[in-house]
Protein backbone atom coordinates (compact mmCIF):
# COMPACT_ATOMS: atom_id res chain seq x y z
CA UNK A 1 0.00 0.00 0.00
CA UNK A 2 3.11 2.38 0.40
CA UNK A 3 4.15 3.59 -2.89
CA UNK A 4 1.75 1.11 -4.59
CA UNK A 5 -0.69 1.92 -7.41
CA UNK A 6 -4.35 2.59 -5.88
CA UNK A 7 -7.31 1.97 -8.09
CA UNK A 8 -10.56 4.42 -6.71
CA UNK A 9 -12.51 0.67 -6.39
CA UNK A 10 -10.75 -0.76 -3.86
CA UNK A 11 -10.89 -4.75 -3.11
CA UNK A 12 -13.86 -5.68 -4.32
CA UNK A 13 -15.66 -9.50 -3.75
CA UNK A 14 -16.82 -11.07 -6.99
CA UNK A 15 -20.74 -11.32 -6.97
CA UNK A 16 -23.27 -14.38 -6.27
CA UNK A 17 -22.35 -15.84 -9.68
CA UNK A 18 -18.65 -15.83 -9.01
CA UNK A 19 -17.72 -12.93 -11.74
CA UNK A 20 -15.59 -9.96 -10.90
CA UNK A 21 -17.91 -6.74 -10.18
CA UNK A 22 -17.17 -4.31 -12.22
CA UNK A 23 -15.81 -0.59 -11.31
CA UNK A 24 -17.81 1.20 -8.81
CA UNK A 25 -19.49 -2.05 -8.10
CA UNK A 26 -21.95 -1.88 -10.79
CA UNK A 27 -23.30 -5.05 -12.73
CA UNK A 28 -24.52 -4.72 -16.36
CA UNK A 29 -28.43 -3.65 -16.31
CA UNK A 30 -28.20 -3.14 -12.15
CA UNK A 31 -28.27 -0.29 -9.85
CA UNK A 32 -25.02 0.81 -8.11
CA UNK A 33 -24.78 -1.04 -5.08
CA UNK A 34 -21.81 -0.10 -2.37
CA UNK A 35 -19.05 -3.03 -2.48
CA UNK A 36 -19.08 -5.24 0.86
CA UNK A 37 -15.66 -4.98 2.78
CA UNK A 38 -13.62 -8.43 2.59
CA UNK A 39 -11.36 -9.33 5.41
CA UNK A 40 -8.85 -8.60 2.62
CA UNK A 41 -9.78 -5.30 2.25
CA UNK A 42 -10.21 -4.62 6.28
CA UNK A 43 -6.52 -5.75 6.27
CA UNK A 44 -5.65 -2.67 3.47
CA UNK A 45 -6.84 -0.16 6.27
CA UNK A 46 -3.94 1.74 7.08
CA UNK A 47 -5.19 1.95 10.67
CA UNK A 48 -5.75 -1.75 11.08
CA UNK A 49 -2.47 -2.38 9.31
CA UNK A 50 -0.65 0.08 12.38
CA UNK A 51 -2.37 -1.58 14.88
CA UNK A 52 -2.03 -5.44 13.67
CA UNK A 53 1.85 -4.78 12.44
CA UNK A 54 2.67 -4.01 16.40
CA UNK A 55 0.93 -6.51 17.92
CA UNK A 56 3.16 -8.82 15.61
CA UNK A 57 6.31 -7.15 16.62
CA UNK A 58 5.15 -8.35 19.94
CA UNK A 59 5.52 -12.28 19.30
CA UNK A 60 3.22 -14.90 19.65
CA UNK A 61 4.27 -14.99 23.30
CA UNK A 62 2.61 -12.10 23.81
CA UNK A 63 0.34 -11.70 26.98
CA UNK A 64 -3.26 -12.02 26.35
CA UNK A 65 -4.30 -11.73 29.46
CA UNK A 66 -5.77 -7.88 28.61
CA UNK A 67 -8.59 -9.80 26.85
CA UNK A 68 -11.14 -7.96 28.98
CA UNK A 69 -9.08 -5.15 27.83
CA UNK A 70 -8.09 -4.52 31.86
CA UNK A 71 -5.48 -2.41 31.87
CA UNK A 72 -3.33 -1.03 34.58
CA UNK A 73 -0.93 1.96 35.16
CA UNK A 74 -2.56 4.18 32.09
CA UNK A 75 -4.14 7.48 31.59
CA UNK A 76 -6.85 5.81 30.53
CA UNK A 77 -8.76 2.34 30.96
CA UNK A 78 -10.87 1.35 27.98
CA UNK A 79 -14.70 -0.30 28.43
CA UNK A 80 -15.02 -3.87 28.75
CA UNK A 81 -15.02 -5.98 25.69
CA UNK A 82 -18.55 -7.17 25.86
CA UNK A 83 -19.54 -3.59 25.77
CA UNK A 84 -17.28 -2.83 22.76
CA UNK A 85 -18.62 -5.85 20.76
CA UNK A 86 -22.08 -5.14 21.65
CA UNK A 87 -21.11 -1.92 19.85
CA UNK A 88 -19.70 -2.59 17.46
CA UNK A 89 -19.39 -4.84 14.16
CA UNK A 90 -16.21 -6.25 15.67
CA UNK A 91 -15.79 -9.83 16.73
CA UNK A 92 -14.19 -10.28 20.33
CA UNK A 93 -11.12 -11.99 18.70
CA UNK A 94 -10.58 -9.07 16.09
CA UNK A 95 -11.30 -6.40 19.34
CA UNK A 96 -8.66 -8.45 21.25
CA UNK A 97 -6.14 -8.18 18.24
CA UNK A 98 -6.74 -4.37 17.74
CA UNK A 99 -6.50 -3.29 21.62
CA UNK A 100 -3.42 -5.53 22.13
CA UNK A 101 -1.42 -3.63 19.06
CA UNK A 102 -3.15 -0.04 20.16
CA UNK A 103 -2.01 -0.34 24.16
CA UNK A 104 1.45 -1.83 22.32
CA UNK A 105 1.56 1.73 20.24
CA UNK A 106 0.09 3.40 23.04
CA UNK A 107 0.55 2.32 26.46
CA UNK A 108 -1.14 5.60 27.55
CA UNK A 109 -4.58 4.11 26.05
CA UNK A 110 -4.71 7.65 23.97
CA UNK A 111 -3.72 8.52 20.37
CA UNK A 112 -2.40 12.26 19.47
CA UNK A 113 -2.80 13.84 16.08
CA UNK A 114 1.22 13.21 15.77
CA UNK A 115 0.55 9.67 15.72
CA UNK A 116 -1.91 9.84 13.20
CA UNK A 117 0.64 11.64 11.02
CA UNK A 118 3.08 9.49 11.48
CA UNK A 119 0.97 6.50 10.77
CA UNK A 120 0.26 8.03 7.31
CA UNK A 121 3.41 9.63 6.45
CA UNK A 122 4.49 5.74 6.54
CA UNK A 123 1.80 4.41 3.85
CA UNK A 124 1.88 7.18 1.70
CA UNK A 125 5.53 8.06 1.75
CA UNK A 126 5.40 10.34 -1.60
CA UNK A 127 3.28 12.10 -0.46
CA UNK A 128 2.36 14.75 1.90
CA UNK A 129 0.04 13.33 4.53
CA UNK A 130 0.09 15.70 7.50
CA UNK A 131 -3.26 17.91 6.36
CA UNK A 132 -5.29 14.52 6.05
CA UNK A 133 -4.01 12.96 9.44
CA UNK A 134 -4.91 16.33 10.90
CA UNK A 135 -8.41 16.65 9.40
CA UNK A 136 -9.51 12.75 9.99
CA UNK A 137 -8.04 13.00 13.74
CA UNK A 138 -10.50 15.74 14.35
CA UNK A 139 -13.12 13.34 13.07
CA UNK A 140 -12.43 10.65 15.23
CA UNK A 141 -11.85 13.19 18.27
CA UNK A 142 -15.22 13.68 19.35
CA UNK A 143 -14.69 14.96 22.61
CA UNK A 144 -11.90 17.64 21.03
CA UNK A 145 -9.75 17.23 23.69
CA UNK A 146 -6.84 16.71 21.44
CA UNK A 147 -6.44 12.64 22.09
CA UNK A 148 -8.66 9.57 21.33
CA UNK A 149 -9.54 6.62 23.37
CA UNK A 150 -9.05 3.07 21.86
CA UNK A 151 -13.35 2.95 22.60
CA UNK A 152 -13.45 6.39 20.06
CA UNK A 153 -11.28 4.65 17.90
CA UNK A 154 -13.05 1.59 17.18
CA UNK A 155 -16.70 3.02 17.49
CA UNK A 156 -14.94 4.97 14.56
CA UNK A 157 -13.20 2.03 12.23
CA UNK A 158 -17.00 0.01 12.72
CA UNK A 159 -18.70 2.71 11.24
CA UNK A 160 -16.22 3.26 8.54
CA UNK A 161 -15.51 -0.37 7.76
CA UNK A 162 -18.60 -2.42 8.45
CA UNK A 163 -21.12 0.04 8.82
CA UNK A 164 -24.50 0.59 7.11
CA UNK A 165 -24.06 3.24 4.15
CA UNK A 166 -26.03 6.08 6.01
CA UNK A 167 -23.74 5.22 9.04
CA UNK A 168 -20.67 6.09 6.99
CA UNK A 169 -22.17 8.99 4.89
CA UNK A 170 -22.97 10.45 8.23
CA UNK A 171 -19.07 9.77 9.59
CA UNK A 172 -17.74 11.69 6.30
CA UNK A 173 -19.83 14.54 6.99
CA UNK A 174 -18.64 14.94 10.37
CA UNK A 175 -15.32 14.92 8.31
CA UNK A 176 -15.67 17.66 5.85
CA UNK A 177 -17.71 19.68 8.36
CA UNK A 178 -14.61 20.79 9.71
CA UNK A 179 -15.39 23.39 11.93
CA UNK A 180 -18.80 21.09 13.14
CA UNK A 181 -21.02 23.86 12.91
CA UNK A 182 -23.82 21.14 11.26
CA UNK A 183 -23.07 22.66 7.68
CA UNK A 184 -20.62 21.64 5.23
CA UNK A 185 -18.92 25.03 3.30
CA UNK A 186 -17.58 24.67 -0.54
CA UNK A 187 -14.39 25.42 1.34
CA UNK A 188 -14.09 23.05 3.82
CA UNK A 189 -15.03 20.11 1.21
CA UNK A 190 -12.06 21.85 -1.03
CA UNK A 191 -10.02 21.55 1.45
CA UNK A 192 -10.89 17.58 2.55
CA UNK A 193 -10.60 16.60 -0.86
CA UNK A 194 -7.29 18.86 -1.61
CA UNK A 195 -5.59 16.94 1.43
CA UNK A 196 -6.44 13.46 -0.31
CA UNK A 197 -5.18 14.72 -3.46
CA UNK A 198 -1.89 15.89 -1.89
CA UNK A 199 -1.55 12.49 0.03
CA UNK A 200 -2.35 9.88 -2.45
CA UNK A 201 -3.57 11.50 -6.13
CA UNK A 202 -1.12 10.66 -7.42
CA UNK A 203 -0.99 7.26 -7.00
CA UNK A 204 -4.95 7.00 -8.33
CA UNK A 205 -6.19 5.43 -11.80
CA UNK A 206 -6.58 6.53 -13.91
CA UNK A 207 -4.09 9.47 -13.00
CA UNK A 208 -5.77 13.02 -11.14
CA UNK A 209 -4.99 16.44 -12.76
CA UNK A 210 -3.98 19.41 -10.63
CA UNK A 211 -7.20 20.88 -10.41
CA UNK A 212 -8.89 17.81 -10.36
CA UNK A 213 -10.26 18.46 -6.63
CA UNK A 214 -11.93 21.91 -7.76
CA UNK A 215 -13.66 20.43 -10.73
CA UNK A 216 -14.94 17.42 -8.00
CA UNK A 217 -15.82 20.24 -5.15
CA UNK A 218 -17.46 22.20 -7.76
CA UNK A 219 -19.79 19.63 -9.08
CA UNK A 220 -20.87 17.74 -6.00
CA UNK A 221 -21.59 21.30 -4.12
CA UNK A 222 -23.81 22.43 -7.12
CA UNK A 223 -25.77 19.02 -6.43
CA UNK A 224 -25.88 18.75 -3.15
CA UNK A 225 -26.50 22.74 -2.47
CA UNK A 226 -30.39 22.04 -3.53
CA UNK A 227 -31.79 25.10 -1.72
CA UNK A 228 -28.66 27.16 -3.09
CA UNK A 229 -27.72 28.62 0.22
CA UNK A 230 -24.44 28.43 0.01
CA UNK A 231 -23.82 25.41 2.62
CA UNK A 232 -24.66 21.41 2.49
CA UNK A 233 -27.32 20.48 5.70
CA UNK A 234 -26.62 16.55 6.47
CA UNK A 235 -29.85 15.61 5.43
CA UNK A 236 -28.75 17.11 1.72
CA UNK A 237 -25.78 15.23 2.05
CA UNK A 238 -26.83 12.08 2.64
CA UNK A 239 -30.08 12.52 0.10
CA UNK A 240 -27.79 13.24 -2.73
CA UNK A 241 -25.24 11.31 -2.25
CA UNK A 242 -27.38 8.17 -2.13
CA UNK A 243 -29.55 8.94 -5.02
CA UNK A 244 -26.50 9.96 -7.26
CA UNK A 245 -24.65 7.23 -8.37
CA UNK A 246 -21.60 8.84 -9.36
CA UNK A 247 -21.11 10.49 -6.56
CA UNK A 248 -21.16 7.32 -4.26
CA UNK A 249 -18.62 6.11 -6.62
CA UNK A 250 -16.68 8.48 -5.75
CA UNK A 251 -16.68 8.49 -2.52
CA UNK A 252 -14.76 5.20 -2.21
CA UNK A 253 -11.98 7.37 -2.87
CA UNK A 254 -12.20 7.51 1.00
CA UNK A 255 -12.45 4.08 2.19
CA UNK A 256 -9.12 3.62 0.40
CA UNK A 257 -7.23 6.06 2.74
CA UNK A 258 -8.39 5.46 5.94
Amino acid sequence: MQAEKKTVDGDLLPDANGKDPSPGGQTEGSKWERPRLSRKSLMKCCLVKWIIASTKQQGPDADTSDSDLELSMVRHQPEGLDQLQAQTQFTRKELQSLYRGFKNECPSGLVDEETFKTIYSQFFPQGDATRYAHFLFNAFDMDRNGSIRFEDFVLGLSVLLRGSVTEKLRWAFNLYDINKDGYITKEEMLAIMTSIYDMMGRYTLPSVRDDSPFEHVEKFFQKMDRNRDGVVTIDEFIETCQKDENIMASMQLFENVI
